[in-house]
């Protein structure tokens, strides 16, 4: 599916580029209610927040949707289940399996998406050179 085609996750990337493969595997599970497997993998390129340069971030993320007829089941499953692991949500035959495609994408970004080791960091260095230190004013108001 095109980065492109999905309007909340363009929001989160630096551009519309890439695709993200997906494989959904149902199954029942051993408490006899309906699950879903759902993995993500693909190329988003994030805005790094510490040098302001785009960046390909690899996502490979995966979770076990189970389904509850309504929320009152799915309330009753969770509770029964006690694993925060597993997300319970009411699932339907008309459920857009596109839009749980998107939320595992999004939910597998980083929080605060940065390169391990910035390409550049040249401008980095010299304003951080060039900006006093906020302490150093304080410095001197307890040396008078």
């Amino acid at each position: 599916m095109p980065v492109a085609e999905m309007s909340r996750l363009n929001k989160d990337s630096a551009d519309h580029s890439g695709d993200i493969a997906w494989a959904v595997d149902g199954t029942t599970s051993m408490q006899g209610y309906p699950q879903l497997t759902l993995s993500v993998s693909g190329t988003v390129q994030l805005m790094c927040q510490r040098c302001l340069t785009p960046y390909a971030f690899e996502m490979d993320a995966g979770t076990v949707l189970m389904l509850g007829k309504d929320d009152e089941q799915a309330d009753e499953i969770e509770e029964l289940l006690g694993d925060e692991s597993i997300d319970v949500i009411v699932g339907s035959r008309t459920c857009d399996l596109r839009d749980l495609i998107e939320d595992e994408a999004l939910l597998a970004l980083p929080q605060v998406p940065k390169h391990d080791v910035c390409p550049d960091s040249k401008l980095l260095d010299v304003l951080n050179s060039e900006k006093p230190s906020p302490f150093a004013g304080l410095k001197n108001l307890a040396a008078e």
